[in-house]
């Protein structure tokens, strides 16, 4: 255990301690996770305030300071089990909840020593266990959801260190400031957001689920990589013969409900998860919300860089819920009824792309527009297509097929993988010490897509658009240009009725019957956007589109169609 380098990349972040290549906690705190497990009769846990007390003590006993979270975290702890919960939630929590979360993290070690012994066998060849993935580190971590249960136990208790998270650019992973917060600035939105993750305990403590979760770093391939920069440049895009996939448009329903399997969206923070364990109550805190194990990425998964999407295959949905940001609320279970892929994943693909931040007059220069449509492109784009693209050759002798790229610079050999029965992974870390002639069996079974979903389509909507300020009607076309380029068959598209976008369906399907290219709405795209610049329109894009086309003689209809 003490060797490999997973494990020593995470242990600085996690609260146990490494011995005789065994994991344990510190004697104090099993005794105090074993008082707890048995109920507060043992314990006297049995309030809010009680809690705090014992979790703090717990932190003493690691050798961690208090000092360093929210000074209103007590208080909040309080203020929820105290005060917020009746009698009857009351004995729930402290008589249940909180001693079966006690139980779960008393297995920690044992839950992490397995995952580590099995992570080398998920999947041939690649490395999948838990370890930080630095930027720019393309990879991919496989946990259970009993494992994740029992890190997000860890976060509630808040013993999780965190002095080092900001140097490594960690979003917060502990509650204490999730509590803190409802103490500070109280609003029932806040309240449904912990009654989210306690009914997500309940569930978890009152039936631990057997399946698994994967979170993928996503970097965006060299493929689109020259000598000076990371990412397309404009030429590039304005030089794209792809065609415009089919866009479907949604004036009403969410995201996370849409029924086609395709990619769900999160119009994220580049820190993982935003606001979720703060005061945020948007797009995506309430998914963080409702699928809480989506939380467990935020533990080892450092900021975003501007040519990185973070993809996370088969967190559960535990909760339903109304409303959203400040009307937002809890109400009640939900059942996740998605089927599981082959790697006991539910089939909820949720890819991670953090949009500019109040970008004004800034939206409308090229820079701005490349950063934009590279992040979305890197988000979308199938890895295992890009390397199907490459170098095909065949290892007779040992009957399977490899996708191999010569990298000049290097002389190293990409290998892109499979597991055993023939699923491929997307661009992520290889053993290399292994030989490439064991890497890929049966590429072409059926079935064997599993891992990328290649069919599936965009569901997404207005990225970064609300508290980000991003112009709706540009966000929606450089989406659509970038989920055509990365070969998506089609984006589900909804406005939550957004009315500069009320005539989005109109637009699009106008574009489409014209048979445009990415490159020609994307040329469309820059001549806007340098008139916005430079004050010569203050249209909105398809006010501005429609009239154009109408009087060019590329396009001699008039609109509509």
């Amino acid at each position: 255990m003490e060797n490999r380098e997973d494990l020593n990349s995470i242990l600085p972040y996690l609260p146990l301690v490494i011995r005789s290549s065994s994991l344990y906690w510190p004697p104090r705190v099993v005794e105090a996770l074993k008082a707890i497990s048995e109920g507060p009769s043992h314990s006297q846990v049995d309030s809010g305030e009680v809690l705090w007390q014992a979790i703090s003590d717990m932190r003493r006993s690691l050798s961690l300071s208090t000092h360093l979270l929210a000074p209103s975290a007590s208080h909040g702890y309080a203020l929820f089990f105290d005060e917020l919960n009746d009698e009857k939630e009351s004995k729930r929590c402290f008589n249940a909840i909180i001693p079966a979360l006690a139980g779960l993290l008393l297995q920690l070690p044992s839950l992490l020593e397995a995952h580590f012994h099995n992570a080398d066998n998920i999947v041939s060849g690649i490395k999948t266990g838990l370890r930080l993935l630095h930027p720019q580190q393309a990879g991919i971590v496989f946990l259970s959801q009993e494992l994740i249960g029992a890190l997000l136990a860890c976060a509630f208790f808040c013993l999780f260190p965190v002095a080092n998270r900001d140097a490594k650019d960690l979003p917060v992973i502990n509650f204490d400031n999730l509590f803190a917060s409802l103490y500070e600035s109280y609003s029932e939105s806040h309240e449904s957001k912990i009654r989210c993750i306690m009914h997500y305990f309940e569930r978890v403590c009152s039936c631990l689920p057997t399946g698994n979760v994967s979170f993928e770093r996503k970097v965006l391939p060299a493929k689109y990589h020259n000598s000076l920069t990371t990412a397309p440049e404009a030429d590039f895009w304005s030089k794209s013969d792809i065609f415009l996939c089919a866009f479907k448009v949604h004036p009403s329903g969410l995201i996370e409900d849409q029924s086609n399997n395709a990619l769900e969206v999160d119009f994220a923070n580049k820190y993982l998860g935003g606001g979720a364990l703060n005061r945020g109550c948007v797009q995506e805190e309430i998914r963080f919300m409702i699928n809480p194990e989506l939380i467990a990425g935020m533990l080892f998964l450092p900021r975003m860089d501007d040519t990185e999407a973070i993809e996370i295959v088969g967190a559960e949905r535990f909760s339903c819920y109304t409303g959203y940001a400040s009307s937002f609320r809890f109400a009640g279970d939900y059942i996740d009824k998605k089927a599981m892929d082959p790697f006991k994943r539910r089939r909820t693909r949720i890819v991670a792309i953090d949009a500019l931040c109040a970008p004004k007059m800034r939206h409308f220069k090229d820079i701005y527009l490349l950063r934009e449509i590279n992040k979305a492109l890197c988000g979308f784009l199938n890895h295992r297509k890009f390397w199907q693209n490459q170098n095909l050759f065949i290892d007779k002798e040992d009957n399977g097929i490899q996708l191999a790229r010569n990298d000049k610079d290097s002389g190293l050999l990409h290998t892109e993988t499979t597991a055993s029965h023939g699923a491929p992974l997307n661009d992520v870390e290889t053993n290399r010490d292994k030989p490439a002639s064991n890497f890929v069996r049966d590429f072409y079974v059926e079935g064997a897509n599993c891992m990328d979903h290649e069919d599936d389509g965009v569901a997404t909507g207005n990225w970064g658009c609300g508290v980000f300020g991003g112009d709706p009607e540009l966000k929606a076309v450089i989406q659509w240009l970038a989920a055509s380029q990365a070969r998506r068959p089609f984006i589900s598209y909804y406005t939550f009725g957004v009315q500069a976008l009320e005539n989005l369906d109109q637009v699009t399907k106008w574009i489409l019957s014209h048979e445009w290219t990415v490159g020609d709405l994307w040329n469309m795209v820059l001549e806007y956007s340098a008139q916005r610049l430079y004050k010569q329109t203050n249209l909105g894009f398809f006010s501005w589109l429609l009239p154009s086309l109408a009087t060019t003689n590329k396009f001699s209809e008039s609109w509509p169609p």
